[in-house]
């Protein structure tokens, strides 16, 4: 029984730095990219596995020493991942000092899950957090009749009701400018673009996405969520003015895709130097990660950023209050394209066939 427990052991204590390396591959894979996912969890379990193989093997041999630093490296390689969505890295982000309600752009984000039927905790929660945008993914015409209750204080809507879990409903309190419903990349996966105006009257490009995730229920690969993403990022210049990416991308914030993603836009990450602010999975505590996000540009600042409770999905809804502030371009410097970059993004979108002209 002991050598039974002792090759148990070993195996899994081997097993764990595949599951922190195999991101590290370009492949892409849906059984490669998803180990982006739980980097805190794969962190937590490495650091366990350094702990137990001291305690059973000890750190004499040649062998052992060559191992413990395996592990080391690993758990390292992991908290550099998820450290800038920690408290203990700078924001990406400034706060917003003096708050401008004209200025302001309150959003919300709602994964609400096609099959669940009960609406009530949503609307609820829209009542009680006034937001001046609600992006609601999974919508299908089920959920369209029971949000049709908020229409009275959402005069601005854009509607893409489906079936197959990628149904999409914008609802604005602000003036819409010339909102579009683009299927880029998949037949089936909606997304949305546009302008809001502020009550300030400034005029906000806005993208609001839900692109398939890499799973082997939807896409074996990454490839078409990764090509959406970047194709998206292509075509948005946050030097020229404000500009507001948000949904549930299907992909963590730390993932090398979502890395791409910012340093082609530009855009920056309210979660970094906060929180890592996990939307996903609301029914398993332990098994929990950043799906749903919103990304703006540099001449904005935050003045707040909430996870709210369960409305019956398995999302959290996500909450993010934006105010523009054009002088704090200067305090934010944005991502940018190291080598390589531009060409590997241009490969990808290449890849899905993608309608580059969609969004120009």
């Amino acid at each position: 029984m002991n050598v039974i427990l002792d090759w148990a052991l070993f195996l899994f204590i081997c097993a764990v730095p595949l599951l922190t390396l195999l991101p590290l591959l370009r492949h892409e894979g849906w059984w490669v990219r998803g180990f982006e996912f739980p980097a805190l969890q794969i962190t937590t379990v490495t650091v366990a596995a350094l702990l137990a193989y001291v305690w059973v093997y000890g750190w004499q041999g040649q062998g052992d020493k060559a191992l413990i630093v395996l592990l080391l490296l690993c758990s390292a390689l992991q908290c550099v991942r998820i450290i800038r969505y920690t408290r203990l890295f700078p924001y990406q982000i400034q706060s917003a000092r003096q708050m401008r309600p004209d200025d302001q752009l309150n959003l919300l984000v709602a994964n609400v899950l096609m099959t669940n039927r009960n609406a009530q905790p949503l609307l609820d929660l829209i009542r009680e957090t006034k937001p001046d945008l609600v992006l609601t993914v999974e919508t299908d015409a089920w959920w369209e009749e029971q949000l049709e209750q908020i229409e009275a204080g959402y005069p601005y809507r854009v509607k893409q009701p489906l079936d197959n879990l990628y149904g999409m409903h914008l609802y604005s309190r602000l003036e819409l400018i010339d909102p579009q419903v683009h299927f880029l990349v998949e037949e089936g996966v909606p997304s949305m673009h546009g302008s809001v105006v502020l009550a300030s009257g400034q005029r906000v490009a806005l993208h609001c996405l839900h692109p398939a995730p890499p799973s082997p229920t939807e896409n074996p690969t990454s490839a078409e969520r990764d090509g959406e993403l970047l194709l998206v990022a292509k075509t948005i210049d946050a030097s020229a003015g404000p500009v507001v990416v948000m949904g549930d991308l299907n992909d963590v914030a730390w993932s090398a895709s979502t890395r791409l993603f910012q340093k082609l836009s530009g855009l920056l990450d309210p979660r970094i130097g906060r929180g890592i602010f996990s939307t996903f999975h609301a029914g398993y505590p332990l098994l929990r990660w950043p799906l749903d996000h919103v990304f703006c540009s540099g001449d904005f600042t935050l003045v707040s950023m909430k996870r709210h409770r369960n409305i019956g999905s398995d999302h959290f809804p996500i909450q993010v209050v934006l105010q523009h502030t054009p002088r704090a371009r200067h305090l934010h410097p944005e991502p940018a394209p190291g080598p390589g970059d531009e060409e590997l993004a241009q490969k990808k979108i290449e890849n899905v066939s993608a309608d580059e002209t969609a969004l120009l």
